[in-house]
């Protein structure tokens, strides 16, 4: 594994199960839309649609939200409403979005025939919304995901970090050190299947933080304790506010209607963020990155991090991304974390948003990289986390 900070080649990952040269081709927001079915090459077809909607409800939501697989499938076999759908840019047909517009809207859990009825009932204001807002799920738990690498890196720099995140909705994963955590031993290398490690902010009550909860597997670095984080800030498109009202019922019209455990967590994240709202930011992260991070404190280690973001940019945005990330790297030093999964939404110019590791290893989950380095596979929301092995010599 090479240093925090370091920028070291891909080629002594090229032999794990999956994985690509870094090299390969192949954020506006925010969360992990699930994959739709690939395509042929050539442009979307009318058809391209009601796949889409039918694979999130055939592949994706089982499992997750009975309520949003019957509703999915449903809207999949409706061609007058996929034609509504259809009249949207490309980029606005996500299932979550609609499905999110409409539970903003006050669709409740029930059949397709009685959704369909609030969809015709309600159709300009859900266009509205979905034209409007965007898939911002500002999901806490991926903290669980991103924690071991910034405890490493703390670690090694010897110094608090300076976080900026990129595609940060409300900012609340931008508060690491305020939640506690649950990371459960799945009982490989030689671990014992269900110990838990557990970690909480000091002089923090109890039940005044989220505990974001994790299976592991891998020799994952669990760190013995939160690492310090003195200066916090995010961009985004269209920065959601924790105190304004109509953000915060957007954000809980974004978690999957039998989610509950998922809506309290983002509660509970959001008193946080409230007590302390982090700096955000409004604008291309391409243009804001670099005279934002020149605000960080010289003395703390900055971090730079995304979940689910990268989808939102065409290849040449992504490619000016990460030409961003190596200057600011060169010229102020920082360390990058990227939190990504396959198709968070279908590329109309089919390129990869994540060509370091083939789609069938990740089956759904993201591909963390620290400085452009694979180093774990995550769920999407955090629940898991799977360490990689480099490559033996």
């Amino acid at each position: 594994m090479p240093a925090p900070g370091s920028w070291a080649t891909a080629s002594r990952w090229s032999t794990l199960p999956g994985c690509r040269g870094r090299r390969g081709r192949s954020p506006a927001r925010t969360e992990h839309v699930p994959r739709g079915p690939r395509r042929p090459a050539g442009p979307p077809e009318a058809s391209a649609t009601a796949e889409w909607y039918r694979h999130f409800g055939t592949v994706d939501a089982p499992g997750n939200s009975a309520c949003y697989a019957g509703w999915s499938v449903g809207i999949a076999e409706d061609p007058e409403l996929i034609r509504r759908i259809e009249e949207w840019p490309y980029n606005k047909r996500q299932p979550l979005l609609m499905l999110a517009a409409a539970r903003y809207l006050g669709a409740q859990i029930s059949p397709y025939a009685d959704f369909r009825n609030f969809l015709d009932a309600h159709w300009t204001d859900i266009s509205g919304i979905v034209l409007s807002r965007a898939t911002q799920t500002n999901e806490a738990g991926r903290c669980a995901s991103l924690l071991p690498s910034l405890a490493r890196i703390a670690a090694a720099e010897g110094r608090p970090l300076a976080l900026i995140e990129v595609g940060a909705s409300a900012g609340l994963a931008l508060f690491p050190d305020r939640y506690g955590y649950e990371f459960v031993d799945g009982g490989s290398d030689g671990g014992s299947a269900g110990t838990v490690h557990r970690l909480v902010p000091a002089s923090a009550p109890p039940g005044t933080f989220p505990v974001l909860r994790c299976t592991v597997s891998g020799p994952v670095p669990v760190p013995v304790e939160l690492p310090r984080v003195v200066w916090r800030a995010g961009i985004d498109l269209n920065p959601l506010d924790v105190r304004n009202a109509d953000d915060v019922a957007w954000l809980e019209a974004l978690i999957w209607p039998e989610q509950d455990f998922r809506r309290e967590r983002l509660r509970q994240a959001i008193a946080i963020a409230r007590q302390e709202p982090p700096l955000l930011v409004a604008g291309d992260l391409n243009e804001q990155l670099v005279s934002l991070a020149r605000q960080a404190p010289a003395d703390a280690a900055l971090v730079v991090f995304h979940s689910a973001v990268l989808a939102y940019l065409d290849a040449g945005g992504r490619d000016r991304f990460r030409s961003t990330i190596a200057s600011l790297a060169a010229e102020r030093g920082c360390h990058w974390l990227s939190n990504e999964g396959h198709t968070v939404m279908l590329q109309e110019d089919r390129s990869s948003v994540v060509p370091e590791m083939d789609d069938a290893r990740l089956r759904g989950r993201f591909l963390l990289l620290h400085n452009g380095e694979p180093v774990a596979i995550a769920g999407p929301h955090g629940q898991s986390l799977e360490w990689l092995r480099p490559a033996i010599s």
